[in-house]
C-alpha cells in the first residue's frame, strides 16, 4: 500500500541532477498547462516555463485552452509559432472542465513524466526540481503539492485555509488517502501512473484530483508531498455554494465507487483497434440551421481521424459551417428520421456507423472515447451521455436541469450527465456509434416508429443478437434542450407515448417499473382525491401523501436562485404529470398515430428550426 510522506528539504532547489536521474536518457518531462480566459497572461506564463527549462532537461508545454471566451487561443497559437518544437497548444471547442482539459493534455503529450500545473501559474514553477528530488528520495511514482506542507510558502486567505482543512478531513475519513492536500494545482507523475487514473476517471471538473490520486493510491502506485510557493494575490478563486456543494456531491460519488462498487479496478480499457476503423457520421435533418452549422464544427475539431460525414436534409441545400471531414450531403425528401438514417447506413463507407441528431455538438474527444471499445468483438454498440450546453438560452438550460434530475430520469440519468462505464441495453440515437454490419444485419432503423426507433434497435442488439452495448461517460455529445414549459412539455409526452404502448409491444427494455412509477402517480393523485372524501383518516392519507411528493420535489429541485429553484419544481412536477398521462394514453392505445400516418412531425420539424432560429447562440 502507498504511503505519502513529506519531503524535509527546504527552499527552491536549483540542482537538475535529481530530475536527471528520474528522466532517465530517453525519458522528457510533459508540463500540461490548463488554462480558461488567461489571454493577458498564457504566453508570458509559458515563456516562464520554457525559460526555466531550457537546457536543464527534455520537456515539452503542452498547453490547453478549455474553450476560453477570450483571446487565449490566439495568444497560445502565436507562442506555438514562436516555438513550435516546444510548445503545442490544444484547443477545446467549449469549457469542459478542469478533468476534461487534462486528458485532452496527456493525450497531447508524449513525456515518459507529466506535470501538471495551472496556467496561471499561481503555484511558482521554479519549485519543478524539488518535486524531481522528491520522487528520487521517496522512490514516489507521484509528488504532489501541499500547501500544508510545513516548508511551503503560501499567501493564501484563511476561510481558504479552512475550507481546505475541513476537506482534508472528510477525504481522510471518505477515502482514507494519506496526504494533506489534494486539490493543489501542481503535481507530478509517472505516465504510468496518470495514464492508469485517467483511463478509469469519471469526474471531469470539481473533485477530478481527489479521484485520481484515490485511483493511483489504491491501485498501490506511491505518493509523496513536496513543499510549494503560491502566489495567490487578488484572485477571487471560485469558493462558492455552488462549488462546495458540487464537490462534495463528487467526493460523496468517489467514496461510493471505490469503497461499495470497487469500480475502478473492473473499468475495461481497450486500445484502439488496429487499423483504425473509419466511421461514419450520419446526420438526419430537415435543413441546415445553426445548430447543424455548430454540430459540423464539432466534428470537424474530433481527435480521431479516419472519419466522413454524412447529411441527410430535406432538399438538396449548400451548407455554411466549416467543412467536417469527408463531408457529404444527401438529399433525402420528406422523409421520417429513422428512413433517412437508414439511407445513410446504405450510403456509408465505414465500418462503424454514428448517429448524431443535427442539434448536438461532439466534444472533442467523442470518438476518440468510443472507438476503443470496438477492439472487442462482443460490443456492438457504444455512446455517452447528451449534456446541456452551457450556452443554451435560460429555460433551455432548465430543461435540461429537469431531464438531469434523478427524480425525472431515474435509472436512466446518465443519459442526461456523465454516470459511471457501464453495459446498457437502451441508447439514444442523438450519440450512438455502431458496427455497421451488425446495423444492416438487423436491418437498420425500424421505420414504422418516430421516435423510438433507437430503443428497438438497441434492444435487438442486446436481446437478439445478444452483443453488448457501452455507454462511456466521457465519450459525450452536448445536446440542445427543449425550453421549459410548452416545448419541453410536448417532447415528454412524445416520448411517454410511445413507451407506454412499446410497454406492450416491445416489453424487454420498456415494461419497466420506472417508467410506470409517473402513471401510479397519476392514478393515485385521480382516484385518491374522491376516496378523501369517504373519511377523514383517508383524506389526512391523501394529504400527507401530497405533501410529501411536494417535499421531495422540492428538495430534488434546490438551486441557489430561487426563481430557478421555483422552475425547475415545477418543471419536474408538469414532467411527471404529462408522462403519467401519455404513458397511459400509449399502453390502452392499439396503434400509434406514427403507424396509420406516412410522415406524423412536419409540425414538429418546422417548430424546432424558428426555435432554433431564434435562441442558437453561436459558438
Amino acid at each position: 500500500m502507498s504511503r505519502a510522506r513529506k519531503h524535509k528539504k527546504t527552499g527552491i532547489s536549483d540542482d537538475w541532477s535529481a530530475a536527471r536521474a528520474c528522466l532517465g536518457p530517453d525519458g522528457r518531462l510533459s508540463v500540461v498547462m490548463p488554462a480558461y480566459n488567461l489571454g493577458p497572461s498564457i504566453a508570458a506564463n509559458s515563456d516562464r516555463v520554457r525559460t526555466l527549462l531550457d537546457g536543464r532537461i527534455p520537456f515539452e508545454i503542452v498547453v490547453v485552452d478549455d474553450g476560453s471566451r477570450d483571446n487565449t487561443a490566439n495568444e497560445l497559437r502565436a507562442a506555438a509559432e514562436r516555438h513550435p518544437d516546444i510548445v503545442r497548444p490544444v484547443l477545446l471547442a467549449a469549457n469542459a472542465g478542469k478533468g476534461a482539459a487534462l486528458r485532452a493534455g496527456l493525450a497531447a503529450c508524449s513525456g515518459t513524466h507529466v506535470l501538471l500545473l495551472d496556467g496561471d501559474l499561481d503555484l511558482s514553477p521554479e519549485r519543478i526540481p524539488t518535486f524531481f528530488a522528491v520522487m528520487q528520495a521517496e522512490r514516489a511514482d507521484i509528488v504532489i503539492g501541499s500547501k500544508r506542507h510545513p516548508q511551503s510558502q503560501i499567501d493564501y486567505p484563511w476561510h481558504r485555509r479552512l475550507a481546505s482543512r475541513v476537506y482534508y478531513t472528510l477525504v481522510r475519513i471518505l477515502v482514507g488517502l494519506p496526504v494533506t492536500d489534494t486539490q493543489t494545482g501542481m503535481k507530478l507523475f509517472r505516465r504510468e501512473a496518470i495514464a492508469w487514473a485517467f483511463e478509469r476517471m469519471l469526474c471531469k471538473s470539481f473533485a477530478f484530483d481527489l479521484e485520481m490520486l484515490a485511483i493511483c493510491h489504491a491501485k498501490g502506485y506511491r505518493v509523496a508531498e513536496a513543499p510549494i510557493r503560491m502566489e495567490f494575490g487578488n484572485k477571487v478563486g471560485c469558493l462558492s455554494f455552488s462549488t462546495v456543494k458540487h464537490v462534495m456531491v463528487d467526493t460523496l460519488a468517489i467514496f461510493y465507487r471505490l469503497r461499495v462498487l470497487r469500480y475502478y479496478p473492473s473499468v475495461e480499457v481497450h486500445p484502439l483497434p488496429d487499423p483504425l476503423p473509419l466511421v461514419s457520421i450520419i446526420i438526419a435533418c430537415p435543413a441546415p440551421s445553426p445548430y447543424l452549422d455548430e454540430c459540423l464544427a464539432g466534428i470537424a475539431r474530433q481527435t480521431y481521424a479516419r472519419i466522413e460525414t454524412l447529411v441527410l436534409p430535406d432538399l438538396s441545400a449548400q451548407l455554411n459551417a466549416a467543412p467536417a471531414a469527408g463531408l457529404r450531403v444527401i438529399p433525402t425528401g420528406h422523409i421520417r428520421p429513422s428512413e433517412k438514417r437508414n439511407r445513410g447506413i446504405r450510403e456509408a463507407c465505414g465500418s462503424l456507423v454514428a448517429f448524431l441528431d443535427d442539434d448536438t455538438i461532439p466534444y472533442p474527444d467523442w470518438l476518440a472515447h468510443a472507438v476503443p471499445y470496438f477492439s472487442d468483438s462482443g460490443v456492438a454498440a457504444a455512446g455517452g451521455p447528451g449534456v446541456t450546453p452551457p450556452r443554451d438560452p435560460w429555460m433551455a438550460q432548465l430543461g435540461g436541469e429537469v431531464y438531469a434530475n434523478r427524480l425525472v430520469s431515474g435509472t436512466c440519468v446518465y443519459r442526461y450527465r456523465p454516470g459511471r462505464v457501464r453495459t446498457v441495453d437502451d441508447l439514444p440515437s442523438c450519440n450512438l456509434i455502431a458496427r455497421a454490419d451488425v446495423v444492416r444485419e438487423l436491418g437498420g432503423f425500424n421505420t414504422a416508429y418516430w421516435p423510438g426507433e433507437d430503443t428497438i434497435l438497441c434492444s435487438d442488439i442486446v436481446h437478439r443478437l445478444g452483443r453488448r452495448i457501452v455507454y462511456d461517460p466521457w465519450a459525450s455529445v452536448a445536446h440542445h434542450r427543449r425550453a421549459l414549459f410548452g416545448p419541453h412539455l410536448r417532447q415528454v409526452g412524445r416520448y411517454a407515448l410511445h413507451r407506454g404502448f412499446f410497454a406492450k409491444r416491445f416489453p424487454i427494455t420498456s415494461r419497466r417499473p420506472a417508467y410506470m412509477l409517473p402513471s401510479l402517480f397519476v392514478l393515485g393523485l385521480v382516484l385518491g382525491a374522491p376516496l378523501a372524501g369517504v373519511h377523514p383518516w383517508l383524506a389526512r392519507a391523501y394529504l400527507c401523501g401530497v405533501g410529501a411528493y411536494l417535499v421531495i420535489t422540492g428538495l430534488a429541485a434546490i438551486r441557489r436562485c430561487p426563481l430557478d429553484w421555483l422552475i425547475v419544481w415545477l418543471g419536474i412536477i408538469a414532467t411527471h404529470l404529462v408522462y403519467g398521462v401519455r404513458f397511459l394514453q400509449g399502453l390502452l392505445s392499439s396503434r400509434m398515430p406514427c403507424e396509420r400516418q406516412r410522415f406524423d412531425h412536419p409540425s414538429e420539424n418546422t417548430t424546432s428550426d424558428a426555435e432554433r432560429s431564434r435562441s442558437v447562440t453561436p459558438s
